[in-house]
């Protein structure tokens, strides 16, 4: 015998609570029994409790009524309200320049990470709220970018910089944890939990209508909500803030009437021609169902424009083929036709459905059987065909619970745990800071390692799935490495150059200095270091690289420091021959020169002053004994180190001398024997006689060019 099993369900909304018994018997679901009671206060606002105990009042006042004719109810069916659900675009992206190509795991990385912004805007909307406070209940990539533009996929790409935009749905924890309160306060544990959308949805649009694009719109109390099917899927939920109280309220204003009269007026708009009213000043007046529908006109426009806007908003700006509506708003006069209207379609494509459309269901002696228990009767028959379960997971050993309306991934347990999946990767590491000839580079570090992901011990990804208990451990990515660069790496590769310098033959490398010191192509740069590199390279440059210090020191003017000045003299410096041709030490060298360095020569003090043309000379000729003789004298003397110098002593570089004039004098006689020996006679004596041109003369008596000097010998013959 088959026995029936009972299913009870709770539809806790804004204005009202619904339970219903629904009992499952050889396949279809039967609604045996319901109860409706609105709330006292105003205890739930936008699909939130925000006065438990009373909601749970109301819940307790059903579950009373059902069991005096079920018996005792000990767990229910609820679902979470479809109008606390954010959805929320957000975008992400990173620099993939020098990365190696894209692998899934970065991708689903970078996906996340957009999640992750999208859950920290849902939560701003909440004051002090934390981002991790929020459940994804599920994401979709709009589209992904490379440098800038789409592209439809981004593994094994490559570029410079790599984003994603998605589209994704929160539900706030805090939702789910005030509903399990209220129902435990009510004396009730929770059997199986769904959302509002997917509730209404799961019994009107089954999976195999879902690759139409279709709009479902419950319209309640406080608000509308909107879910939307495609290509075999729910792409997306929304809600709008206005909804039936909007139109009672147009009711009350246009009749006079206080709020619950409205509210009473209003559901009788579709059931009769004309209403009976009592305004506020006790006047009872009849009204045709035509008048109060045109007095109440512009509110149904702005609740079918506000669905709409939205509609289009989730849909990309397209109109969806068909909307379905559902709850008790959706029996508004005209709304349907005005939704039609907004989204370019026919009106036959906007349609109420109410319970009779949900198949497999069998309902008899109801109070009501229209849409407004659509999403009553779908929370107890999608929570039971498709409940949604709590998940507890540790994630490095916190306790973390998930709300599993999808297949749970390691990247929403990281979600739920706060984990901030940017910073899980590792930073990039420290730049160098160089120069190279004299201009700035940055070397940029390595970039940062991924996450080590571990669950329950072994590796994982982030988009392996998530089962109950399961332990996750995630250890953040190691820091890039510093830049591992070698001088060649920086720098364009030049031939080596043979070249000959004094008949020795060398091979020589461009000119390579790091931080003033020669250095290798090989070497490995280090933060701070000045590279100086020369393709085109001087003699100098050239001597100095080979160690030829002494023909360094060659090319070099030669230097003497005259009465306290110091004065080159290039005269008597080395000399540079390149190819034959004397050049100056700066000049370039190519390959196969020939480079001749001659060393320095080292000028006597005459020649010095010949070079400078300070040495001065006085001169006169004479005839002495017969004998022409040239009579000569300096008119400069030369001091080293307070001694005078001889014309012909030598001279070095860096020497410090002295030059004095001595100025013009007469000569003497005396001056002749500077330039000439005299020889006593064998057989003279030590007396002689001077003679100036023939008469007797001194040693002192001035001469002149032409002058015939004589000396006689007191025994000598005299000549005549």
């Amino acid at each position: 015998m088959y026995t029936l099993q009972k299913i009870f369900s709770l539809d806790i909304g804004t204005r009202s609570v619904v339970g219903i018994i629904l009992e499952e018997k050889d396949g279809k679901y039967h609604v045996s029994d319901i109860e409706v009671e609105e709330h006292k206060e105003r205890a739930m606002l936008d699909g939130q409790i925000h006065d438990v105990p009373a909601v749970s009042t109301v819940i307790s006042s059903i579950k009373k009524k059902l069991e005096e004719k079920h018996g005792p109810l000990h767990k229910v069916c609820v679902a979470a309200a479809g109008r606390a659900l954010k959805t929320e675009k957000s975008h992400s992206s990173f620099s993939i320049k020098g990365k190696p190509l894209l692998k899934k795991e970065d991708i689903l990385h970078l996906e996340l990470s957009a999640v992750q912004k999208a859950q920290a805007q849902a939560a701003k909307e909440v004051s002090d709220a934390k981002s991790y406070h929020y459940y994804c209940v599920g994401y979709s990539v709009l589209y992904y970018r490379l440098d800038g533009e789409e592209i439809g996929s981004l593994i094994d790409q490559q570029g410079e910089e790599a984003g994603v935009e998605i589209i994704a749905t929160f539900l706030p924890r805090v939702v789910v944890e005030s509903l399990l309160a209220a129902l435990s306060r009510g004396g009730l544990e929770m059997e199986a939990l769904t959302l509002e959308p997917i509730a209404a949805i799961n019994v009107l649009i089954p999976p195999s209508m879902r690759r139409l694009n279709v709009a479902l719109v419950d319209i309640g109390a406080g608000t509308s909500d909107i879910a939307l099917t495609n290509k075999g899927t729910v792409t997306a939920y929304g809600m709008v803030p206005t909804a039936g109280d909007e139109i009672t309220e147009a009711l009350s204003d246009a009749l006079l009437l206080d709020f619950p009269l409205a509210e009473r007026a209003k559901r009788e708009l579709h059931q009769s021609e004309s209403i009976t009213v009592t305004d506020i000043l006790g006047f009872e007046s009849d009204f045709p169902v035509e008048e109060v529908v045109e007095k109440i006109h512009p509110s149904i426009v702005q609740l079918a424009e506000r669905i709409s806007h939205e509609i289009l908003l989730l849909n990309n700006q397209k109109p969806p083929q068909a909307v379905m509506l559902v709850g008790g708003g959706s029996l508004t006069p005209s709304l349907n036709v005005e939704l039609a209207r907004f989204l370019n379609l026919p009106d036959n494509r906007v349609a109420v459905r109410g319970i009779e459309a949900i198949q497999n269901l069998a309902f008899s002696d109801l109070p009501a059987g229209g849409p407004e228990l659509v999403t009553p009767v779908g929370i107890a028959i999608a929570a039971k065909q498709a409940p949604v379960q709590y998940v507890t997971i540790h994630v490095n050993d916190q306790p973390i619970r998930l709300f599993e309306v999808k297949d749970l991934t390691i990247g929403d347990g990281l979600l739920a745990a706060g984990q901030t999946i940017s910073k899980l990767y590792g930073k990039p590491g420290s730049a160098f800071f160089i120069t190279v000839n004299g201009q700035e580079v940055t070397l940029p570090g390595g970039y940062g390692y991924p996450p080590e992901i571990l669950k329950n011990g072994k590796s994982a990804s982030v988009e392996d799935p998530l089962m109950n208990h399961d332990r996750i451990t995630v250890i953040k990515g190691n820091d890039g490495p510093a830049p591992n660069v070698k001088i060649r790496d920086l720098l364009d590769h030049a031939p080596d150059k043979e070249i000959v310098i004094n008949e020795k033959e060398h091979t020589l490398s461009p000119l390579l200095l790091r931080n003033g010191k020669n250095a290798s192509m090989d070497d490995t740069i280090e933060d701070g270091d000045s590279i100086h590199y020369e393709l085109k390279e001087t003699i100098v440059d050239t001597l100095r690289k080979l160690g030829y210090d002494e023909l360094l020191e060659a090319c070099k003017p030669f230097r003497l420091t005259i009465n306290g000045k110091e004065t080159f003299i290039p005269a008597f410096g080395g000399k540079v021959v390149l190819n034959g041709m004397e050049v100056k030490p700066t000049a370039a060298i190519s390959h196969r020169d020939k480079i001749i360095v001659s060393r320095p020569v080292s000028p006597t003090v005459g020649e010095l002053m010949a070079k400078r043309k300070d040495y001065k000379e006085q001169s006169i000729k004479v005839m002495f004994n017969d004998t022409p003789v040239l009579l000569k004298r300096e008119t400069v003397t030369a001091y080293k180190k307070g001694l005078p110098l001889k014309v012909n002593d030598t001279l070095n570089a860096g020497d410090s001398i002295t030059i004095e004039e001595k100025g013009a004098h007469p000569f003497i006689f005396q001056d002749v024997f500077n330039h000439v020996e005299v020889a006593m006679p064998d057989n003279g004596n030590a007396s002689f006689q001077l003679l100036l041109n023939g008469e007797e003369t001194t040693f002192y008596e001035e001469i002149q060019a032409g002058d015939s000097l004589e000396i006689l010998w007191t025994n000598a013959p005299h000549k005549n």
